[in-house]
C-alpha cells in the first residue's frame, strides 16, 4: 500500500528536472515496482468482480501501462519511433513464450522432474496467438497498398478489430464456456470458491491501482529520454527501447508464472504466459490503432525477415512442447535458448 505513495512523491520530486544517474536508478526502480504493485492490486479487483470481467480488468491494467509506456516514447521520439509498437508487442510475444514458458518449465522440472498439464486449452491459446501475430505483425510486410511494412487505415482497423474480437473470444472460452481446459491436470472446477476481498478492500485497491497507474505513465515520461540515450550508448538498435518496456511490462507474470511451476501447477505458468501473449497483441494494437490517428508519423507494425524466422521457430517450439502434455528439462532449454538468440540479435541484429 505504500508503494503507490512512494511513486506519486518520486513522480512530484522528478517531473519537469533533468536526471542525472541517481535519479535515474531509483526511478526505474520505482517503475518496476509500481508495475508489480499495480498488477497486484488488479488481481484483488478481478477476484472481487469474478469471471469473466477479472480476467479482463487485469488484462486492461496490464494493456494501459503497456500502452503508455509505448505511447509516451512515440510522442518524444518521432519518426525514429515509428517501430515502437511492432518491437514491444513482438518483444512480449518472444518473452512470454520462450522466456516465461522456457523459465517455468526450467524451474518446474528441476524440482518435480517431470509435470504434466493439459493441451486443450494450451494448444487454443496457441492457435489463436499464431492467428493474430500473423496479421497484425506479418502481414503489413507483404501488402502492396502502402509502401513499406505498414498498414493502409483500413487494413489497420480490420487488424485491430481482428485481434480484438479473437481476444474477446479467447476469454470467454478460457474463463466461461471451457474453463475446464485451463485448470491443473486432475483438477475440478471448484463448489465453492475463494472468498472475495471485502467491498472496502476492493474500493482500497482499485484506488491504489489508478494511483500506479498515473504514477507509471508519469515515471516512464520522466525517464524515457534516459532510456533511449542509454540504448544508443549501449550501441544497440532503436528497436531495443520495445524490449526494455516488454520487460518491464511482463516482470509481474514471469515471476507468478515461476512460482507456480515451482509449486507444481505448470498448467497455470502456461496460462499466465500464453494468455499475457494474447492480451499484449489482442488489446495492445487495437488501442494503438486508433492512437496513431493522434500521432504524427506512419505506423510501422510489419516484421523483418529475421523477425519472422524467430517467430516461426517459436510458433514450432511451442507446438511440439505443447502437445506433449509432459514438461521436461529439455523442453525449458531450448525454449531459453530462443529466448538468448532473440536477447542476443535484439542488441546486435
Amino acid at each position: 500500500m505504500a508503494l503507490p505513495l512512494l511513486a506519486l512523491v518520486v513522480l512530484a520530486a522528478c517531473w519537469g528536472r533533468s536526471l542525472g544517474t541517481g535519479l535515474v536508478v531509483l526511478v526505474s526502480v520505482v517503475l518496476v515496482a509500481g508495475v508489480i504493485t499495480a498488477v497486484h492490486h488488479a488481481e484483488i479487483v478481478a477476484h472481487r468482480v469474478g469471471e469473466p470481467f477479472g480476467t479482463l480488468i487485469l488484462a486492461v491494467a496490464v494493456t494501459v501501462i503497456e500502452v503508455a509506456l509505448i505511447v509516451t516514447l512515440m510522442v518524444s521520439g518521432g519518426d525514429k519511433s515509428a517501430s515502437l509498437a511492432r518491437d514491444t508487442v513482438f518483444a512480449a510475444v518472444m518473452i512470454t513464450t520462450n522466456g516465461i514458458i522456457g523459465l517455468s518449465l526450467l524451474a518446474g522440472t528441476l524440482r518435480h522432474r517431470v509435470q504434466e498439464f493439459r493441451s486443450e486449452g494450451t494448444l487454443g491459446a496457441l492457435s489463436v496467438l499464431a492467428s493474430m501475430v500473423t496479421l497484425s505483425l506479418v502481414l503489413p510486410t507483404f501488402t502492396s497498398s502502402s509502401s513499406g511494412p505498414t498498414f493502409t487505415g483500413p487494413q489497420l482497423a480490420f487488424a485491430g478489430v481482428a485481434s480484438l474480437t479473437l481476444y474477446g473470444v479467447f476469454v470467454f472460452v478460457q474463463t466461461v464456456r471451457h474453463r475446464e481446459y485451463f485448470l491443473p491436470q486432475g483438477e475440478v472446477l471448484p463448489d465453492e470458491p475463494a472468498a472475495p476481498p471485502t467491498a472496502r478492500t476492493t474500493w482500497t485497491s482499485l484506488g491504489l491501482l489508478l494511483v500506479c497507474l498515473v504514477a507509471v505513465v508519469g515515471l516512464a515520461k520522466s525517464v524515457s529520454q534516459n532510456i533511449e540515450e542509454g540504448v544508443r550508448w549501449l550501441g544497440a538498435p532503436t528497436s531495443s527501447v520495445g524490449v526494455v518496456i516488454a520487460l518491464i511490462v511482463l516482470a509481474p507474470e514471469t515471476l507468478a508464472a515461476v512460482r507456480a511451476a515451482r509449486a507444481d501447477r505448470i498448467q497455470t505458468s502456461l496460462n499466465l504466459a500464453l494468455g499475457s501473449a494474447l492480451a499484449s497483441i489482442g488489446l495492445t494494437v487495437p488501442v494503438i490503432s486508433v492512437a496513431s490517428i493522434w500521432l504524427s508519423g506512419p505506423l510501422v507494425l510489419g516484421l523483418d525477415s529475421l523477425e519472422m524466422v524467430l517467430l516461426a521457430l517459436t510458433l514450432i517450439n511451442c507446438t511440439l512442447t505443447l502437445t506433449t502434455r509432459r514438461a521436461t528439462v529439455l523442453q525449458g532449454a531450448v525454449h531459453l535458448s530462443v529466448f538468448a538468440g532473440f536477447l542476443f540479435l535484439a542488441v546486435s541484429p
